[in-house]
């Protein structure tokens, strides 16, 4: 009888800046960490991309040209199939307006860029435990 071996399911994350060195910032942080991960240079290509997958986190950035990050997460969150998706915001801005607004809104959290690596590898771990049952 022989033995069936499950692959472990990796986990999708989305990241969507508009830069691309942060794009790329963040993809060599969590590589070898056994997510799949999908990128998006705009909140319209965002929003296109959720149309056909559906990611296990969304880590945006705030400030990007025509969709910024705030009314980015509007529309998910707005949307009943992806409503249920953790959303990070990312920016370099330590700014106390952009905290509150996200807060207020209800993201699950906000990271200051530049970032500490270990601390980013904590919050998207810390976050994928919690909600990888909802």
């Amino acid at each position: 009888m022989k033995t069936k071996i499950s692959k472990k399911k990796h986990q999708t994350l989305f990241l969507i800046d508009d830069e691309d060195i942060w794009l790329e910032t963040m993809q060599t942080v969590l590589d070898g960490e056994s997510y799949n991960v999908i990128t998006a240079d705009s909140g319209i290509k965002a929003l296109d991309k959720l149309a056909k997958v559906k990611p296990d986190l969304i880590l945006s950035d705030v400030r990007m040209p025509v969709m910024n990050g705030f009314e980015l997460y509007d529309k998910i969150k707005n949307n009943p199939k992806l409503n249920t998706i953790p959303f990070v915001f990312m920016s370099s801005l330590d700014d106390y307006d952009a905290r509150r607004v996200a807060k207020s809104l209800g993201a699950t959290d906000y990271v200051t860029k530049p970032f500490d690596t270990e601390e980013i590898k904590r919050v998207v771990l810390d976050l994928l435990q919690k909600y990888k049952n909802r």
